[in-house]
């Protein structure tokens, strides 16, 4: 613990901020537990703080009712009571501090880093101590990822790159057949082949025909059931990780055409968005081989713009990627101008999502996902080759169903 107190100390001197607190309630905040490396086991129920100051022994502010909470830190522990008690320990430990970081974010900017309420940040600016965010701070110590992590998302990669080519052979080769295949018993392939796989994920894939591709977080269900037939267009997203503790996810969304001829409609609106990929995987390739920073809003324009260009700016109604980490959708930086300005730079050791989108409801969506990580000073797609024109499930001629 004493050594990630320093790295923090460390960190917080170098952006020259007068230090961190940390604050829970009811394991509100699953970042300080990660970023501190304390265990959310055992009962949860009182506030907490801690403070790690640039320079000086960390506090730890703790109820009396669960004084033992924050002792695996090496800080400075004071006890409290009751609410004045409270604020007059917030007050000691904070001392000397005039701009501190906490984990918010201002107007909630990025949700994902939001963690404390805005009546805590009150308390804190009512002591004359300006508050910032704590976003970069939080991608330094949260979001970028170890060696062993790397491998284990590049190793996820392989698998769903294998699982996405399975997955389509075998719905040529139900249709060929001529026996039943739907979205849903597509969905149940996939989780069978992740578990084969030793992989695991917290929701199943997206698997989506024709009309329900244009909802881009479409969820296949027995009510909804659409058999896949010849001259169906389909779209599988799936996401999963090895199963071993701090594993990381990998991503991918994959669209096909039932038939061995895609229609000029598809084959248009599938070049324009794996354009737009392109574009923003090349201008995150372009700055971080020159060493010039790369922001996650200036990578979503890369691709929008080229959308937009195409006439299409309205039907591209999310963000062009986002983070990713022991959670599909992680703590770093999200390329986003659209949802959210993440100005954020896109930092070495890290792992995100390049997914532009057009969806054109009553007809069918397009999303071409690959992932990107920076290693080493490097930007690298992975699972590769990224896909380059729609699949073509050839099938044997039949009518439609």
């Amino acid at each position: 613990m004493t050594e990630r107190l320093d790295e923090i100390a460390r960190a917080l001197r170098e952006t020259q901020l007068d230090g961190w607190l940390f604050y829970d309630f009811r394991l509100s905040d699953p970042l300080a537990y990660r970023i501190l490396g304390l265990s959310d086991d055992g009962i949860a129920t009182r506030r907490w703080f801690c403070f790690v100051p640039a320079h000086g022994q960390p506090r730890a502010i703790v109820s009396a009712v669960e004084a033992h909470r924050l002792d695996a830190l090496a800080a400075e522990k004071i006890v409290y009571r009751s609410h004045d008690e409270m604020l007059a320990a917030l007050r000691t430990a904070l001392g000397g501090a005039r701009r501190i970081a906490m984990d918010y974010s201002p107007g909630c900017a990025i949700p994902y880093v939001s963690r404390v309420d805005a009546g805590t940040v009150e308390i804190v600016r009512a002591m004359g101590i300006e508050v910032v965010t704590a976003a970069d701070l939080i991608q330094h110590f949260e979001a970028t990822l170890t060696c062993e992590q790397l491998a284990s998302h590049h190793r996820a990669a392989r698998a769903l790159r294998s699982i996405v080519d399975e997955t389509f052979a075998e719905i040529g080769r139900l249709i060929s057949a001529g026996r039943p295949v739907t979205e849903v018993s597509v969905r149940e392939s996939v989780m069978a082949r992740f578990a084969a796989q030793d992989l695991v994920t917290h929701a199943p894939p997206i698997v989506a025909v024709n009309e329900h591709s244009a909802d881009p977080h479409y969820g296949p269900n027995p009510a909804q059931d659409r058999a896949i037939c010849l001259g169906d267009f389909i779209l599988l997203d799936l996401w999963a990780k090895e199963s071993a503790a701090d594993s990381i996810y990998a991503d991918f969304t994959w669209v096909a055409f039932a038939g061995d001829k895609i229609p000029a409609e598809y084959a248009r609106v599938f070049e324009i968005v794996a354009q737009a990929r392109n574009a923003t995987v090349d201008l995150v390739q372009r700055r971080v081989a020159a060493g010039e920073p790369v922001s996650g809003r200036e990578s979503d324009r890369a691709a929008r713009s080229v959308i937009e260009a195409a006439g299409f700016g309205e039907a591209f109604v999310h963000r062009t990627g986002h983070s990713i980490g022991r959670e599909v959708h992680g703590t770093g930086a999200n390329l986003d101008s659209l949802e959210t300005l993440d100005d954020r730079t896109l930092v070495d050791s890290t792992c995100f999502s390049v997914e532009p989108g057009i969806y054109l409801p009553g007809k069918f969506g397009v999303r071409s996902e690959l992932d990107m990580t920076i290693e080493d000073g490097r930007a690298m797609v992975s699972g590769e080759p990224r896909q380059s024109e729609i699949v073509a499930i050839l099938a044997a001629p039949t009518s439609k169903r």
